[in-house]
This record gives C-alpha cells, sequence and structure tokens, in this order.
C-alpha cells in the first residue's frame, strides 16, 4: 500500500500540473485574443483621424463651393433687375412707337 500513496500522490501532481498548464495556455491565447482586438481597435483610430481629415477638407470644398454659387446668385438677381429695366424701357417704346405710327398714319391721310 505504500506504492499506492507514492503513486497517488505522483498522480494528483501531473493531473495539477497538466490543468496549471491548461489554464495557462488559455490564459496566453486569452492575452492573444486581447492584444490583436486592441491593435485592429488602434488602427481603426488611427484610421478615423484620416477619415475626419478627408471629411473636413470635403466641407471646405463645399464651403467654397456654396460661397461661389451665393456670388453668382447675386450677380444674377442684378442682370435680372437690369433685364427688367430693359424689359420697360422697351414696352415704353414701344406703345411711343405705336402712338407714333398712329400719328404718322393720321397725318398721311
Amino acid at each position: 500500500m505504500a506504492a499506492t500513496p507514492a503513486g497517488s500522490t505522483v498522480d494528483v501532481q501531473a493531473r495539477f500540473g497538466h490543468s496549471v498548464k491548461g489554464l495557462l495556455t488559455e490564459k496566453v491565447t486569452s492575452c492573444g485574443t486581447d492584444v490583436i482586438a486592441l491593435t485592429k481597435q488602434v488602427l481603426k483610430g488611427s484610421r478615423s483621424g484620416e477619415f475626419l481629415g478627408q471629411a473636413a477638407r470635403n466641407m471646405v470644398m463645399q464651403e467654397d463651393a456654396i460661397l461661389h454659387s451665393e456670388d453668382s446668385l447675386r450677380k444674377m438677381a442684378i442682370i435680372t433687375t437690369h433685364l427688367q429695366y430693359q424689359q420697360e424701357a422697351i414696352q415704353k417704346n414701344v406703345e411711343q412707337s405705336s402712338n407714333l405710327r398712329d400719328q404718322l398714319s393720321h397725318l398721311l391721310k
């Protein structure tokens, strides 16, 4: 029976060593997975900065386009006003020419 307790002790130590190795392997795997996840997050964060920079550049370009459009609209409003004045002047001239034609036809009769 003396061999059994000694064999039992060796068996318990082997099982304990095996379970410790298993736990250690699990912890190493878990840490590796965490490091990979952290690396992915850091890379994603660095790309976020690039995306924000690109978005800022696009916004500046859009702002320039809006300012240019606003300037064009102002110029078009001025041109529209001038065209309205010209239309009124033409209408007055047409009315006057109609009156002149009537007067000429009256004189020529």
